[in-house]
């Protein structure tokens, strides 16, 4: 299997750059599910293919670059992605392969430093200054991740090598696929400027057109705006953020714990829904998995977030903070129903519905505060007996008797 040694593609450096001020990595695989599943089907290399759902209105979950040129990307509606590129073999995901891949990356980073921030199960930051004495320069330590993961998985990487971790991600983007690309500190501006707009963190669709309104349209352009007057046409926050990333400047380090900002779940309906009882049933359903997720996972949040996304694609996302946090599947579902009545969506018809907990904390950190006449013994105590019983028997063990009913109903029709 080849190996592609990218060092200057657009306003990267030069080859054998200076690395000794850059010890942040950014490692990113390459079209990951995409590439796990190739592993299995050799016969489909350098053909354009797709993982995804191959019924309903899914999404893509990945695409080789053989599909990206005809521009398909992740994310996109399976049935643009279809029409984009007809030839594309479609793959269902197998996520367990997919985690069993996550797992054997990450040990390769953790065997390098313990300074490991994964940011998805396919990427990651790395500090591997503590590194140099035992196994070299950045750059070198890059090599060697690239070379690991390729002799033990057989998939490729890319990977950035900067003095922060805002450049190194930018890094590892412009030397996709299979590639690895120095940013020195001393080039970080002539790497910046030429890029697009876009290219900044915090720059979505709406701010790039107020941007590009503005004749804003490189980092380059941007930086040469006055902070005053970002803050003005921006607000405050993204306007001071934006103007000190055009410069690169970006001091968050890497974070080996960076606790989970927020844990959900959504749903794609295979067909649009403007029943009020169905969605309600899903948002059950939805809860029940974030519920799980967040025991599982030793949190618990304060702020319920329902995603609503109507059958034109047009989203509304509704939010409430809590008095007291919780982990309760019942309180989820009451607080992301009330949201969807709030919302005034009950007869329009629906594509995706998704819940949300965010301002989450650790569960031990909690204090539990029963109200006046509340049993001691309640929800929370049934939901944590219904995770015992479903890690023993299955995750169909126990179900929420209206989940029961509503899918008899979906049989009977």
């Amino acid at each position: 299997m080849s190996r592609k040694q990218i060092t200057g593609i657009g306003p990267a450096p030069r080859t054998g750059a200076d690395d000794s001020g850059c010890p942040i990595l950014h490692v990113d695989m390459d079209a990951f599910f995409a590439s796990v599943e190739l592993l299995d089907r050799p016969e489909l290399r350098g053909r354009p293919m797709i993982v995804g759902s191959t019924a309903g209105r899914g999404v893509v979950l990945s695409a080789t670059y053989e599909a990206r040129a005809f521009g398909v990307h992740s994310a996109m509606p399976m049935g643009r992605a279809r029409r984009l590129c007809p030839q594309a073999v479609i793959i269902p995901p197998s996520h367990g392969k997919y985690s069993e891949v996550s797992k054997g990356v990450m040990e390769i980073f953790h065997s390098i430093t313990p300074l490991v921030e994964p940011i998805a199960s396919d990427e990651a930051f790395l500090d591997v200054g503590g590194a140099r004495r035992r196994l070299g320069s950045p750059a070198a330590v890059a090599a060697m991740i690239r070379e690991q993961v390729l002799d033990r998985f057989g998939i490729t990487c890319s990977v950035g090598v900067a003095s922060s971790k805002f450049v190194a991600k930018l890094a590892s983007k412009q030397c996709k696929p299979d590639g690895l690309l120095v940013v020195p500190a001393g080039e970080v501006v002539e790497f910046l400027h030429p890029l697009p707009v876009s290219a900044l963190w915090g720059v979505g669709e709406r701010t790039e057109q107020s941007l590009v309104r503005l004749g804003i349209r490189t980092v380059g352009d941007l930086a040469r705006v006055p902070s005053g007057t970002l803050q003005r046409e921006l607000g405050q926050a993204v306007g001071g953020h934006l103007a000190a990333l055009a410069w690169g400047r970006d001091e968050r380090p890497v974070s080996a714990h960076a606790p989970d900002k927020s844990i959900g779940n959504e749903e794609t309906f295979a067909a649009d829904v403007d029943d009020p009882e169905v969605i309600r049933r899903e948002l059950l359903r939805l809860s029940e998995r974030v519920a799980a997720r967040m025991r599982k996972g030793g949190h618990v949040g304060r702020t319920v977030s329902v995603k609503l996304r109507r059958a034109d694609f047009t989203t509304i996302n509704r939010s409430r903070t809590l008095r007291e946090p919780t982990d309760v599947a019942q309180v989820i579902y009451a607080t992301a129903c009330e949201l969807f009545q709030a919302a005034g969506l009950q007869r329009v018809r629906l594509r995706l519905v998704g819940v949300r907990m965010e301002n989450l904390r650790p569960a031990d950190e909690a204090a539990w505060q029963l109200g006046l006449g509340e049993r001691e013994t309640g929800w929370r105590e049934a939901e944590q007996a219904m995770d015992k019983a479903i890690r023993r028997f299955g995750p169909d063990a126990v179900v929420p008797a209206s989940l029961v009913r509503g899918k008899l109903d979906e049989i009977g029709t």
